[in-house]
């Protein structure tokens, strides 16, 4: 049997590559879902993207849509395809996609994912990092100290942010701070984390940074570590 007929056996949710209409709509978001490697499905389901494969272009069988428990219809608002697409990685489902293009995509500003709340998906996606990661990461390093790192930090839970050993970034104002001190904590003293350049922090790392955003300078500086997605990092923002 084929590598291809394998993973189309152990897949559940199959989708495939996508035209964007008007043309360059969403530019780095369409880049990213037609792009990823198979693996890379699995590795990149926790970045503010969503499902690494989009649901217009889901298939599965019935019987596999009602085990993962269907979709959530508590109405507008409700990120309903990521906690489907979540589900069925909890129930042990694997992800596929086709590699042609076999929809044309239509974005409009009016399309009911504008409705759901940024906070929201934050929460989801915060909630299964910890779940699916962390949860048997005995420490690690938030890869950027700015602004994202920092709410990173922020929202999780007490265990996790314990195992928060260091933050890194490439900006030498932040490196040459030092640390990140986490005033709204209730410990006394307040939890200093440190702050490293990236070459002299330790793995395995969250990061957030966008990724196809600094021109190939983050990619470099990630790719120079000589690093495995999924073991020693996964992509956050």
């Amino acid at each position: 049997m084929t590598s291809s007929k394998l993973l189309w056996k152990r897949a559940e949710i199959i989708g495939c590559q996508i035209k964007r209409e008007p043309e360059g709509s969403t530019e780095r978001y369409t880049r990213w879902i037609n792009t990823l490697t198979q693996e890379q499905l699995v590795t990149q389901v926790f970045t503010s993207h969503g499902p690494t494969v989009i649901m217009p272009t889901w298939f599965c069988s019935r019987k596999w849509f009602d085990y993962v428990g269907k979709f959530d219809e508590g109405g507008k608002g409700v990120p309903e395809d990521l906690l489907f697409f979540y589900e069925n990685l909890r129930k042990g489902g694997s992800v596929f996609r086709v590699d042609h293009c076999l929809l044309l995509y239509r974005y409009h500003s009016e399309a009911a994912t504008h409705a759901v709340l940024e906070e929201t998906i934050w929460k989801n996606r915060v909630a299964f990092l910890e779940e699916r990661v962390l949860s048997s990461w005995p420490s690690f390093t938030i890869w950027n100290a700015g602004k994202q790192g920092r709410r990173l930090y922020r929202s999780l839970s007490a265990t996790n942010q314990k195992k928060v050993v260091s933050f890194c970034d490439v900006d030498q104002s932040k490196i040459t701070k030092g640390f990140y001190t986490y005033q709204e904590s209730k410990d006394k003293p307040k939890p200093k984390i440190p702050i490293f350049h990236f070459t002299d922090a330790k793995p395995p790392f969250i990061i957030c940074v966008k990724l196809d955003l600094t021109g190939g300078g983050f990619e470099g500086n990630l790719n120079s570590l000589m690093l495995k997605e999924g073991l020693d990092y996964y992509h956050f923002s």
